[in-house]
């Protein structure tokens, strides 16, 4: 069996009114989470803190629940933090992803096998 590292599927859930929820918005989660900030996730995630900021205006209008919870001003100067609903939404997501990946993992293996060409060439296969 070959390493299938290279090979995974990308999860991405689309929602009615072109609403979408992926990887991406779930990276810029997983780093506000981190740096308690919306400017340092997105700056993270090299994106305009307007860009960071209007991915995180459209997954709070698209839950019953708010996912980030800005803070204005005060002795730290503001900040965002991930709520409770927000956590739960990253742990579930992470864990579709995973279920994917287990799911067509068989499928990845026979894809990886089946390619005609070598990994560092770089190219196509030489056919003589």
């Amino acid at each position: 069996m070959r390493d299938t590292a290279e090979l995974r599927p990308i999860l991405r859930i689309d929602f009615p009114q072109n609403d979408r929820l992926g990887r991406g918005k779930i990276m810029l989660l997983e780093l506000i989470r981190e740096a308690g900030s919306i400017s340092a996730a997105g700056r993270a995630m090299d994106m305009s803190y307007r860009r960071a900021w209007l991915l995180v205006d459209a997954l709070n209008r698209m839950f019953r629940e708010p996912v980030v919870e800005s803070q204005r001003g005060g002795k730290q100067g503001g900040g965002a933090a991930v709520t409770a609903f927000g956590e739960m939404l990253i742990e579930r997501f992470r864990a579709m992803e995973a279920k994917a990946h287990a799911a067509v993992a068989d499928d990845l293996d026979w894809l990886s096998a089946m390619r005609g060409c070598e990994e560092t060439s770089g190219g196509p296969a030489e056919i003589s």
